[in-house]
């Protein structure tokens, strides 16, 4: 099976250059033309794709390939992308940059490859002019396997600087495709952890995604980029299905033959495995449990594909707000609870104790449970002082250090996620510190940056300052909702 989605990787020499800009702009100006746009992000990032989601209408969906494997880049890709006319892919930091110590693994070159997407470069060239085709050259002639289509001059200053721009490019052979003038900052605030979610500020960020796209409208050859994005070569395979995902998960991902920590036991056999608030769910059943998924302010951190999973495994899948219901979703058999800033809503999360008493009352009863990053935050007993649902008996508080970056990660136990041995790939993104920093039974063993073990595994509870991308393990959301059927 082959299929041919019209597509483009936009990319930069490195982070700052404007690709977010251009990229949503583009999603954007694309979608003001009455195409079906496919809105994608290259790596872990879970703030820009909501972003993307108001600029094309569609759920912004990640590429990543340390999470889940290259294997499953473009079966993920044309999943997202089935029904589109066209799709855009934002790259992440420079060009070549991938996972620390893994070559070009996880880069936007590596994920434009695997898609045989042509790249558009955004440059900076606020402060060059002949150099800028030097610098061209360069990420263009680097690896022969990638396709340079064309660049987005970014921050130009004057006619006469495009001028310049311009003439020295001709040399390197790679045409400009845009130029965007230095103008005042699109209005799009950051924080400890990059930009301001989607969620946190919808008004204010529906206007930013319009100038984004007038100014991309304004100073871009649309048509000339369209044309870029149909001479992308044809995909072959068939588009990644939750349902065929969960009955048969994919081979696991190769890692290191030595976790360097917690020894592991093979895998036990098979074991059991968006945007808005969806209605309220049918009743519980005992073939259909009701798993509620944190959303809302604090918690944005998601893949689309984990909800696709848990329904595909047979749960019917509710959204519920903690900083606003006073309840879980009726007749809740388990909980997800993902990502996103419960310290910057610490106080509005304190003050709803009857939601908290709630997670408390269902956790001690053996419901399962999974938290990751803000969810295990979210169950502690308090975070900078404030009272949480108090489910894990430690702390957590704010600090200055960011902590960064994949991890390869093994299943120290079993759990209502994983059976012990299952190995899976993560992502930490914090600045928080929860102590202690595992309980009597961790949730995994983590080999780099060096060996430790990391989270807590107590009842039916799996919190863990990972991200994991559920699509590399399958079974996780079937084990999951088998869990919930019978506890």
């Amino acid at each position: 099976m082959s299929a041919s989605v019209p597509r483009l990787v936009v990319a930069a020499p490195s982070s700052g250059s404007g690709k977010t800009t251009v990229a949503t702009g583009l999603m954007a100006a694309f979608a003001a033309r009455g195409l079906a746009v496919s809105p994608h992000k290259v790596g872990p990032d879970y703030i820009d794709p909501g972003y993307h989601a108001l600029a094309t209408g569609r759920v912004g969906r990640n590429l990543d390939a340390y999470l889940c494997g290259p294997e499953l880049v473009g079966p993920l890709f044309l999943h997202g992308a089935r029904g589109c006319d066209i799709a855009v892919v934002e790259g992440v930091m420079g060009l070549y940059d991938g996972a620390a110590g893994e070559g070009e693994l996880a880069s936007t070159a590596h994920v434009a490859k695997l898609l045989r997407a042509p790249v558009v470069l955004v440059v900076d060239a606020s402060s060059q002019s002949r150099s800028v085709a030097a610098l061209v050259h360069g990420f263009a002639s680097w690896d022969p396997e990638v396709r340079v289509g064309g660049v987005i001059l970014n921050k130009v200053a004057s006619d006469r600087h495009e001028e310049l721009l311009r003439e020295a490019l001709e040399q390197a052979g790679v045409p400009v495709l845009g130029v965007l003038r230095r103008v005042p900052q699109v209005d799009t605030p950051s924080r400890h952890l990059g930009l301001v979610p989607v969620a946190e500020r919808h008004a204010a960020a529906v206007e930013a995604v319009a100038a984004m796209a007038a100014q991309v409208s304004e100073g871009c050859d649309l048509d000339a980029l369209a044309g870029l994005a149909r001479s992308a070569g044809t995909l072959s395979g068939a588009a990644w299905d939750a349902a065929e995902a969960v009955s048969s998960p994919p081979p696991p991902l190769p890692f290191p033959s030595s976790m360097g920590c917690a020894p592991a036991t093979p895998p036990e056999g098979s074991a059991p495995g968006a945007p808005g608030r969806p209605e309220r769910p049918r009743p519980q059943t005992p073939d259909r449990p009701v798993v509620a998924v944190a959303g809302g302010e604090a918690f944005t951190f998601s893949y689309a594909e984990h909800t696709e999973l848990l329904t595909a495994a047979g749960a019917d899948v509710v959204t519920f707000d903690p900083l606003r219901d006073e309840e879980l979703p009726d007749g809740t058999a388990g909980l997800v609870i993902g990502g996103g800033f419960p310290e910057v809503y610490a106080s509005e999360l304190s003050a709803n104790e009857p939601l908290r008493k709630a997670v408390a009352e269902l956790a001690a009863g053996g419901a399962p449970v999974a938290a990751e990053c803000a969810g295990l935050l979210y169950l502690c007993r308090e975070l900078d002082g404030l009272p949480m649902c108090g489910v894990l008996d430690a702390g957590a508080r704010m600090t200055e250090r960011l902590t960064l970056g994949y991890r390869d990660a093994v299943a120290v136990g079993d759990s209502v996620l994983a059976a012990a041995g299952t190995r899976m790939r993560g992502h930490e993104f914090h600045r928080t510190v929860v102590e202690p920093g595992s309980g009597t039974e961790p949730a995994w063993g983590v080999r780099t940056p060096r060996p430790r073990v990391e989270g807590f595994v107590e009842r039916g509870v799996h919190a863990s300052y990972l991200h994991t991308h559920w699509a590399s393990e399958p079974g996780v959301a079937r084990r999951f909702v088998e869990r919930c059927r019978t506890s």
